[in-house]
């Protein structure tokens, strides 16, 4: 028997943020923090959100690092307390929305949060007084906005993934006008990563299909799109189909994710280098296809067809050409990665919960041998 639940309330399209104020409202948010980082602040971004709002009741918290911490979740919190807030606005990428769902979590659960980590037994004791959460997505990546999931690095080195029905944000609001000025780069890296949720949620065994017919259709757009928008960022059509390719891929997570998540998820919890997420998720994507090969039935050959390939092509190869014409990078040491890294990724990726639906469960020998590959 299959349980299958769909999730929270979307605004979608060009102009879509011109609902904020009466969401705000519907969810009797009175006094919001505005949760974002210092790039979304200097891109004006946030002053385009304000601009929708009586400015001098919001304030705003802009010191999300690039992945989340522990410490910048207790900032938040102290923060949102102060200013006797009801509410949080999350305002970025992935970064900037998960670290806002630890804030909302945070702000109205005692105790620390590795209590309510996932793989510490914590999804039940997250409970509905989590303060309610209104995501504005301004990248094109991480599906975050309606994830039930937050990823934070936690003080003692450890990345632990909090997950619970009641951080789905309460409302998301989807504008890909507020990703129209986003650098090729980053539009590249973001765009692999909505690419990668789709395909590993439809890699995953558990039984889902309307998250499977999601993933599909999520993993088409991100494959026929990316290169537009990442070439041309003024391109609307494009924008508006990345968009909604990382929103898909957030609808899917719940079928779970894979190998590539558990590898990303425990090399983005080193403090230094600090790697981007999705440019992770290009390097290892390619890797993985190859070892879950024998372990997919006839799903590779579904997605070759969806991406227009040939019936014998190597979906691996394509996919890293594709992470190449990006301009992306393709291996662990053009990002910093160092072979001395590998042990505690090793044991951070072993313990990762998206262990939990990969098509093949990896021992420790494998995972460093994908890394050593993938270096």
């Amino acid at each position: 028997m299959a349980t299958i639940g769909y999730l929270t309330t979307v605004n979608f399209d060009f102009g879509a943020i011109k609902t904020l104020k009466a969401e705000l409202e519907a969810l009797g948010i009175r006094r919001p923090l505005l949760v974002t980082d210092a790039g979304v602040e200097a891109a004006g971004i946030v002053d385009t959100v304000l601009g929708q709002l009586d400015r001098a009741n919001v304030p705003v918290f802009a010191r999300t690092p690039p992945n989340p911490t522990e410490e910048a979740v207790l900032d938040g919190v102290k923060a949102y307390r102060d200013a006797d807030c009801d509410g949080v606005i999350a305002l970025g990428g992935g970064s900037p929305i998960d670290l806002a769902k630890g804030v909302a979590l945070a702000a109205t659960h005692e105790g620390p949060l590795e209590t309510y980590a996932a793989i510490r037994n914590g999804v039940g004791r997250i409970t509905s007084a989590v303060a309610p959460v209104i995501a504005i997505p301004t990248t094109a990546g991480t599906g975050s906005e309606v994830g039930r999931g937050a990823l934070i690095n936690l003080s003692n080195g450890s990345k632990l993934a909090l997950i619970s029905p009641h951080l789905i944000p309460r409302r998301a609001i989807c504008d890909p006008e507020l990703t129209l000025g986003l650098p090729p780069l980053l539009t590249a890296a973001t765009g692999i990563d909505a690419l990668t949720h789709c395909i590993e949620t439809f890699l995953s065994p558990l039984v889902n299909p309307p998250a499977e017919a999601i993933a599909l259709d999520g993993a088409q757009r991100a494959w026929r799109n990316i290169r537009t928008a990442t070439d041309n960022g003024a391109d609307r059509a494009a924008r508006w189909e990345m968009m909604m390719a990382a929103l898909e891929g957030g609808l899917t997570f719940q079928k779970g994710l894979g190998a590539v998540h558990s590898l990303s998820h425990a090399a983005g919890a080193l403090r230094a280098p600090t790697l981007h997420h999705g440019m992770l998720n290009g390097v290892f994507l390619p890797h993985v296809l190859r070892f879950n090969a024998d372990h997919v039935g006839s799903k590779y050959q579904r997605l070759r067809e969806l991406f227009g390939l040939a019936p014998d092509a190597d979906l691996a190869d394509a996919v890293s050409a594709l992470v190449r014409s990006l301009g992306l990078p393709v291996t662990l040491g053009a990002m910093g990665f160092e072979a001395r890294h590998i042990p505690e990724t090793v044991t951070r990726a072993l313990a990762d919960h998206s262990n939990a639906t990969t098509p093949r469960r990896a021992s420790a020998e494998e995972f460093e041998a994908l890394l050593r590959a993938a270096l």
